[in-house]
């Protein structure tokens, strides 16, 4: 057995579908609410049944006594940009750390973002391209966030484009890829049949209520979905570990 199915098996100990926790918006968006302290976020969403959280690699110092023992997996993410760019630059994701240094960070698996139909997508392409030869080379799982932000905002729902993007963390390299959820559970089948890799929905912009996103994890995860990476539906819950004991209940039916 290689040292990166050993870290997917680590990455899925509590099931056979994810639920992961991205805590990495404070770079775009500040110290928001569920990201100030973020020890305390980490420790609840991980007692509701978190499988791993996304962070990026300064704010690993903070977690030490909430990591490892089996509590939760770390996943660092690689790539970065913020909301204080001008508006051209808002979709440019650099890479602004490795693979190497998060093993010595001690990472399970390393994450990465590619805004498709951006200005500087071939950039972002060949920084996940190497990025996936890199995970190999040091035998760690890489999950690919792919979007569509081509500055339509129907087309980052557009089922045929998150088909495409899916497709292109695949064939690239990627070993889990998560995409926005298109909306329906029939239209979502043809993204998650579009791979074989596992495929995980993201959450997107805060929803109305917890039963709304309840609802469409339950939809994706009837679609085929793997499970799904979702940050501000769930850290600015005002329940945190509650939601994720929710979710993780969908999962694992």
């Amino acid at each position: 057995m290689s040292g990166k199915e050993i870290r997917l098996k680590k990455l899925y100990h509590h099931s056979e579908k994810l639920l992961i926790v991205p805590l990495d918006h404070g770079i775009t968006i500040g110290p928001v609410t569920g990201l100030a302290e973020i020890n305390e976020t980490v420790k609840a969403v991980f007692a509701g049944g978190a499988d791993a959280v996304v962070v990026h690699k300064g704010l690993v110092r903070y977690l030490k006594d909430t990591l490892g023992s089996n509590k939760g997996e770390l996943i660092i993410h690689l790539s970065a940009s913020t909301s204080l760019a001008p508006e051209a630059q808002a979709n440019r994701k650099e890479v602004v750390s490795s693979v190497e240094h998060s093993i010595r960070l001690g990472a399970t698996a390393i994450s990465t973002h590619v805004n498709l139909g951006s200005p500087f997508e071939a950039e972002q392409l060949r920084d996940v391209g190497l990025i996936a030869e890199e995970c190999d080379k040091w035998g760690l799982p890489l999950l690919a966030m792919m979007y569509v932000r081509d500055g339509s905002k129907e087309h980052e729902f557009d089922p045929n484009r998150i088909r495409h993007a899916a497709r292109v963390a695949e064939e690239l390299g990627a070993d889990i890829v998560k995409v926005n959820y298109s909306g329906s559970a029939e239209s979502f089948k043809d993204v998650v049949t579009g791979v074989k890799i596992p495929v995980l929905i993201a959450g997107g912009e805060r929803l109305n209520s917890n039963a709304d996103l309840l609802t469409m994890i339950d939809d994706a995860v009837s679609a085929g979905a793997n499970g799904i990476s979702i940050g501000r539906n769930i850290f600015q819950a005002e329940n945190p570990t509650k939601l994720c004991e929710s979710i993780r209940s969908i999962l694992d039916q």
